[in-house]
């Protein structure tokens, strides 16, 4: 394609602005080290790393059952995210804009907002993540202050939660550059903290983590439903947990130069970099048990513990930095998009930044008295659980419906009778779709006889939203052929 190809010859204001605008291939300064980044950033979040490590404690399954599980959830991402990009990558549109075609140029506003609200939440409480960095370097340094606390945070964590939310607030006004450039310096960095740490708890627990990872790797066998279950859960667990950034993964694929280097990115970003975090992970976790007496799964907790001031001040800087750039790209962009899709004549993405930023404020400072006691799986679970239908309908459509076809003008048109106009700009197939597939995969996380589906609640959410618009739009292309055959016969 042209850049001209790439031009809106039409532009109607109430779905154009720069920021959602098609980005011409000579605009794209994205390789695989950038995608890479991406990844390994989200990986290595404080969330991430706790994630990880619970799940190796908490299904009673051999320890390499939770690897391998871990590591296919990487090649499952893998797959999804390349089936999400690749159109971005070919057409430059952003998640909003690719959202139009399968539910109405109108229409797209519905997951725009239903994801953004998802991503607003994960801001906020990444955001939150973030703080525990700064007030492990704040305490270590300053020492601590008064135990007094106002919605489960003390002085400092609140001073520190503060500094996070400026902190990103000006990084994201200094435009994706900048971010880009944070996140390749920040995922590196935090793979040698990490390092560093496993190497000394290694040290402080001696011949005994071996003993303690072989506890680990043999298994309890607790898990109700079965070790095939817990296996099937674990993989859906931490497929969720990739669920807000696969959905809108356009949002940052549209950025890179070309689809080959977009896939190596993926695969060394995921189950490679899944792989080598989830071991480390398992190490620290065993290791504070033989060190320490308990286990822990928060990385700042850990540094904490080990009582080493160089140590504290470089891991609490970086597990802020990584935190803080995974935040901006996965969850600070997207919304900022979402939000101006609404109205693009009016709300450009940087004040769809502020808005999202505000909201976020509160949903970080409930996560310690309110949200998190919800727990951390069911909180994950059924975040996905709401993204999997729309995720389904946004692939059924493009490869199955469309067959990765686009009329790109028409993406921007508000015309009666364009492409994408449907029903007033509604396509109502899609959105019965995702309102049949969404009633499942929410139940399965919260329903009691459904439990056992809960790990695993978004791939079948997905199944279903793409096999109800595939079956919908079959149904409303075959009725819309027979009409346009009859209107000729006459």
């Amino acid at each position: 394609m042209s850049t001209d190809d790439f031009r809106i010859k039409q532009i109607d204001t109430s779905l154009y602005n720069e920021d959602l605008a098609p980005l011409p291939p000579g605009k794209r300064k994205w390789g695989w080290f950038e995608i890479f980044n991406v990844w390994s950033n989200d990986i290595q979040s404080l969330f991430g790393y706790t994630l990880a490590a619970t799940l190796f404690i908490s299904y009673g399954l051999n320890g390499w059952a939770v690897l391998a599980g871990i590591v296919l959830a990487g090649f499952i991402v893998m797959g999804l995210v390349q089936l999400t990009g690749r159109p971005s990558v070919k057409y430059g549109i952003p998640f909003p804009v690719m959202a139009r075609a399968s539910m109405g140029v109108r229409g797209a506003n519905f997951p725009a907002v239903v994801r953004g609200i998802v991503a607003i939440f994960w801001y906020g409480v990444q955001t939150y993540f973030a703080s525990t960095a700064v007030a492990l370097l704040l305490n270590s340094v300053l020492g601590s202050g008064s135990s007094a606390t106002f919605l489960g945070m003390t002085a400092i964590g609140w001073l520190s939660y503060v500094i996070v939310c400026v902190f990103q607030v000006a990084l994201f006004i200094r435009g994706i550059d900048w971010i880009t450039k944070f996140l390749n310096w920040a995922g590196p960095l935090v793979y040698l903290v990490m390092i560093a740490l496993m190497l000394m708890i290694w040290y402080k627990a001696g011949p005994s983590l071996l003993g303690e990872l072989g506890e680990i790797f043999r298994g309890t066998g607790e898990y109700a439903a079965g070790p095939v279950a817990a296996f099937i859960a674990v993989v859906g667990t931490m497929v969720a947990y990739f669920a807000a950034v696969v959905i809108n993964y356009g949002d940052f694929a549209r950025f890179v130069k070309s689809e080959k280097q977009m896939t190596i990115g993926n695969f060394l970003g995921l189950p490679v970099s899944l792989a080598i975090f989830s071991l480390i992970a398992l190490v620290i976790t065993a290791g504070t048990v033989v060190v320490f007496g308990e286990t822990l799964t928060n990385p700042t907790d850990i540094v904490a513990r080990v009582d080493n001031l160089t140590l504290t001040i470089i891991a609490a800087l970086t597990f802020f930095a990584a935190t803080v750039g995974i935040n901006l790209v996965a969850n600070f962009i997207p919304p900022a998009y979402d939000i101006a899709n609404l109205a693009p004549a009016h709300i450009s993405a940087r004040t769809g930044g502020f808005i999202t930023a505000a909201i976020a404020f509160f949903i970080g400072a409930l996560w310690v008295s309110f949200i998190s006691n919800v727990g951390i799986a069911a909180f994950v679970d059924t975040l996905g659980a709401v993204l999997a239908p729309l995720y389904g309908i946004l692939v059924a459509d493009y490869y199955l419906v469309r067959r990765q076809h686009l009329n790109l003008q028409d993406l921007f048109s508000a015309e009666a009778g364009s492409t994408y106009y449907y029903n007033g700009g509604w396509n109502r197939n899609a959105m019965i779709a995702f309102g049949v597939a969404s009633v499942f995969s929410v139940a399965s996380v919260w329903t009691p006889g459904l439990n056992e589906l809960s790990g695993y609640s978004w791939l079948f959410g997905a199944m279903l939203g793409a096999l109800f618009h595939y079956l919908l739009m079959r149904k409303h292309c075959a009725a819309k052929g027979a009409s346009a055959a009859l209107g000729s016969r006459s």
